[in-house]
């Protein structure tokens, strides 16, 4: 898409922005620190050239509104855990950060709905939840990031081959469109069938469309228990082929994770932690919850049974809270393992379940066409894989060779599969080339249209997605 002539901050845009927000919630210069110019990931660095905390809707509103009077552009951020550059401010001008509005502003047990503002933490909000005998079932990976963030890129995690990704989750929610108008989307409803569905272009829009204010969240009541099983097996071909196995015995796991004896490597290395098997070559990673304990046996004894029938090396139970951490805790740490033991490119891509095995397949034989270490894990029930290429020793000039060549295998071989580019991590700067390679000129125009109906100065998150 084209981007306005937007121009440069001046210091009459920062005084009129902090008589918006309070001098207080206004940094600019050496006051805004390097966090704020990348995310976790994605090798793109940029600072702002002013952060602005608003702290209610109004203010949000305001800061748009004098933002599209004047032709600046606006990135919008939570807590930056994203792993693509969506909240990196490549065109400078406004940082946007929502952190100060991060209050849970009910919870409706009769609906079972929480509204809750965009900068409460998913960890924070779960925590809370689940003292009441609620559950929030989306679960990525990283627990410090704003539940804003979560909507803005759809965010999945370990739970979504059982329970779905966040979009199935939002019912309504409060957005301030570019110009500063402020709008509602849906809301505590269990159905809506009332026009084209706004609501839904905003989760996963990234932050390009509009800013999330206010949230409306589905809950279910707590399952009262939940057993895990690790399952070793000799090889990763073994391990994943098993997958569509379980998938077809109807035990209804709430999670499929597959993982690789590197990985659990790197992470006993990084954290100096042991894991509870490190010998096999790989491993799934299986969770079952439920409010019976004849319910989870059944589930996970058949699931087990399943596994040793495809060779598995064994099943071990985790069925107690200090088990259940001992598996699952190391899972969530991976890419901070790796992180720390060398510096990584990462795919996100998805492919229908069934061809989870074809497509992990290959991705582990890039290693030896390309020499470069290639490390797979992720959510095997629902074809979502982060295939990650370390690099290791490799002097600049072959890494800067090597991993774009990686990569193009990558989603080459994806939409071969009929896959997609991201399952969870969004777009933002990393994945805009694959979008763009892959997605159809068609669906591209039409994200285009979207884009400037809601934004027709581009002056929000400007150069994402589109």
């Amino acid at each position: 898409m084209a981007i306005a002539q937007l121009r440069r901050i001046t210091e009459a845009d920062i005084r009129a922005l902090r008589k918006i927000v309070g001098p207080e919630h206004v940094r600019v210069g050496n006051e805004i620190s390097d966090d704020y110019a990348r995310d976790e990931l994605a090798r793109e660095r940029a600072f702002p050239e002013v952060l602005v905390e608003p702290g209610c809707t109004r203010e949000v509103s305001d800061v748009m509104r004098y933002a599209y009077e004047n032709d600046l552009s606006v990135t919008p951020r939570g807590t930056g855990t994203g792993l693509c550059g969506g909240a990196v401010a490549t065109h400078g001008g406004i940082m946007l950060t929502t952190t100060r509005m991060n209050r849970i502003l009910e919870i409706d047990q009769e609906c079972l709905m929480a509204t809750v503002e965009p900068g409460v933490v998913l960890l924070d909000f779960q925590k809370h939840v689940e003292k009441m005998g609620l559950f929030y079932p989306p679960d990525p990976g990283e627990k410090s990031a704003t539940l804003g963030g979560n909507v803005s890129t759809n965010a999945g995690g370990m739970r979504a081959v059982k329970y779905g990704v966040t979009r199935g989750y939002v019912r309504g929610m409060e957005v301030v469109l570019p110009n500063g108008e402020v709008t509602e989307f849906g809301g505590k409803l269990s159905k809506n069938s009332s026009g084209y569905g706004l609501m839904h272009l905003m989760v996963g829009s990234e932050g390009t469309l509009g800013i999330i204010t206010k949230i409306v969240l589905r809950l279910i009541p707590l399952p009262k228990k939940r057993v895990s099983i690790l399952v070793p097996f000799a090889s990763l071909e073994e391990a994943i082929r098993t997958v569509p196995k379980i998938l077809m015995s109807r035990t209804n796991p709430t999670a499929i994770e597959f993982m690789q004896q590197d990985a659990i490597h790197a992470y006993e290395r990084s954290m100096g932690k042991p894991f509870p098997h490190n010998e096999a070559p790989a491993y799934l990673l299986l969770q079952f919850d439920g409010n019976s304990e004849s319910e989870l046996e059944s589930a996970y004894q058949a699931a087990a049974e399943t596994c040793l029938a495809q060779g598995a090396l064994d099943a071990l139970i985790a069925d107690t809270s200090d088990r259940h951490s001992a598996v699952w805790d190391p899972r969530g740490a991976f890419l901070e393992a790796l992180k720390a033991v060398s510096e990584l490119e990462m795919a996100d891509a998805v492919v229908p379940p069934h061809l989870i095995p074809e497509f992990v397949t290959f991705c582990d034989s890039l290693q030896e066409r390309f020499g470069a270490k290639v490390i797979t894990f992720g959510h095997a029930g629902d074809g979502n894989c982060h295939i990650h290429i370390l690099r290791e020793d490799m002097d600049d000039e072959t890494w800067e060779q090597t991993y774009p060549q990686v990569m193009d295998e990558i989603y080459r071989k994806c939409h071969e599969l009929g896959g997609q580019v991201s399952g969870e991590h969004g777009i933002g700067i990393a994945k805009r080339p694959y979008l763009h390679r892959w997605a159809g000129d068609i669906n591209l125009e039409l994200m285009r249209r979207i884009k400037n109906s809601f934004d027709p100065k581009g002056i929000l998150n400007p150069g994402k997605v589109v």
